[in-house]
């Protein structure tokens, strides 16, 4: 259950864009339990779902508390493709919860007790690096593999630098296109 840590300095093994999501919600009253804690399970059926179906893209994800009162989730994805395919998808649970919350909002029965935001972010090849020092694969290294850091670079600028085998024959054949 335990992973050991890596010895010595490793990277993410990225290649391509990396798609991160957070997710999360904030309990504005406490004593609101039948209203945040609903949302809150909610999170962990969705992870759930996707665990039990990889082939939806997500690759990986870290559960998180900001205060007391603020719990998210950092997820990696394949693509932003397949993250908008699992949110708009009508047989899948996040479709249902939003539909739910939709329907209370125009009925005017959204009370304030629960707060739920998210943030997406695509990151294009050089433009992350990632380092990590005698630790087991965590955050993107986990949901995209880790390397010994003298394959991408030892310096943050090298990694930067780093372009997959695929980037480069893309860059190749825009450079033909263009000639």
């Amino acid at each position: 259950m335990f992973a050991k840590p890596v010895s010595g300095r490793t990277t993410a093994a990225v290649e391509g864009d990396a798609v991160v999501l957070l997710i999360g919600m904030r309990v504005n009253h406490f004593w609101a339990v039948h209203q945040w804690l609903p949302v809150f399970l909610s999170m962990y059926r969705m992870l759930g779902e996707l665990a039990r179906d990889r082939s939806r893209g997500l690759l990986g994800h870290i559960l998180l508390t900001g205060s007391p009162r603020t719990y998210y989730v950092v997820q990696y994805w394949e693509s932003k493709e397949k993250l908008y395919a699992y949110a708009n998808s009508p047989d899948m649970f996040h479709h249902k919860v939003w539909s739910i919350i939709n329907r209370k909002e125009r009925a005017g029965k959204v009370r304030g007790h629960v707060g739920i935001w998210h943030e997406a972010y695509v990151v294009p090849e050089g433009a992350h690096e990632s380092i990590y020092v005698d630790m087991p694969a965590f955050g993107l290294a986990r949901a995209h593999g880790q390397v010994p850091v003298e394959q991408r670079g030892r310096f943050a600028k090298d990694r930067f630098a780093h372009r997959s085998s695929r980037a480069q024959v893309q860059n190749s054949q825009v450079e033909q296109e263009t000639a």
